[in-house]
């Protein structure tokens, strides 16, 4: 129950540091990536700041002999990029592109009661399931 609360806090903190930031606001996104027009550097800050708050947390938290809430820590030990990756990348960003959202703020968003983001949201769930479906089929 620890381990759903502090994902639970974890996560209601994350959306509110990404609306805090504007970035629930499509246009903010796409303004970022206009690069030709007039282009919106707000993105970039937000992800060096979270750049710089992951180094430094990532070092307090592996200085520790173990995690709080688990018996190990659980670092992905995959380094190869495959097609998958390549894909899902692919997708994610003209995704993101189209629509200004990632799935961060796109569940940020949500208590908004935005009807396009609550289409976006279905359709990003649909999404996994359907892959989840195929690659249990093989």
């Amino acid at each position: 129950m620890a381990r759903t609360i502090t994902a639970l806090v974890a996560g209601l903190i994350f959306g509110l540091g990404l609306a805090l930031a504007g970035m629930t606001d499509p246009a903010k996104v796409i303004g970022f990536l206009d690069l030709a027009g007039a282009w919106n550097p707000a993105l970039a800050f937000v992800m060096g700041a979270g750049v710089i708050v992951t180094f430094i947390g990532y070092r307090l938290v592996l200085a520790r002999p173990k995690p709080v809430l688990d018996t190990k820590f659980q670092i992905p030990t995959r380094t190869d990029i495959d097609a998958p990756l390549v894909g899902g990348a692919a997708l994610f960003g003209i995704g993101w592109g189209l629509a200004g959202y990632c799935p961060g703020p796109a569940l940020s968003s949500l208590i908004a009661g935005n009807g396009e983001v609550f289409a976006l949201v279905g359709a990003m769930i649909a999404g996994m399931i359907t892959v989840r479906v195929i690659r249990a089929r093989g």
